[in-house]
């Protein structure tokens, strides 16, 4: 229950991430490989903290850094590209229930997960430092499983509950109004990277 408690608040803010998965489940577009991507990226993030890989930025301080340059950069270009869509207003491809095709949507799913330095303060460093208290190591597997589990049960419920908005999402200003949120959360996350 800790483990799970603990994985489900870190992950319940809203992120870049968590925006593209609500953005595709509203559109009703790979939504289950792009959750099983997303909480299976976790789970693995989960599991190498939880086994110590606190270790590696010990041994390479400048890895947060790194990450949080790419990470900002790579959320500044997908804020503007929101901003521009916004801008053009084409949402006919939303409306007729058409979205890019898989591997476009695994790829930009990817770099949410992997290019994101937040995902790695939150899996690696704060789910790994709250795994310690457990020197068992029953104890310790169980916590892992738990936040894993989290992962899982949130990005699931994210993708597939987003239908629940699908009526107000019938017009081209709903989308438009989508796309700015979603842009002013992207840039607002890389300054925040980059402060």
């Amino acid at each position: 229950m800790t483990g799970f408690a603990t994985g489900f608040a870190l992950i319940l803010a809203i992120g870049a991430q968590n925006a593209f998965v609500l953005r595709q489940g509203l559109a009703k577009s790979h939504v289950f490989w792009l959750c099983l991507l997303c909480a299976t990226s976790d789970a693995l993030l989960i599991t190498a903290g939880v086994l110590g890989f606190g270790y590696i930025v010990t041994i390479y301080p400048a890895f947060p850094q790194v990450m949080a340059w790419g990470g900002a950069a790579f959320l500044f270009v997908y804020g503007a590209l929101r901003f521009k869509a916004a801008m053009t207003g084409d949402y006919a491809m939303q409306l007729a229930g058409k979205s890019a095709g898989l591997w476009q949507t695994l790829a930009t799913g990817a770099a949410f997960t992997w290019l994101n330095p937040h995902v790695y303060l939150d899996t690696l460093g704060l789910v790994g430092a709250v795994s310690t208290q457990y020197t068992d190591a029953g104890l310790k597997t169980a916590f892992g499983i738990g936040a894993v589990l989290a992962s899982y049960v949130f990005f699931f419920s994210l993708g597939y509950g987003a239908r629940l908005l699908a009526p107000v999402m019938q017009s081209a200003r709903a989308w438009r109004r989508l796309d700015v949120i979603i842009g002013v959360v992207m840039w607002a996350l890389a300054i925040k990277l980059l402060s």
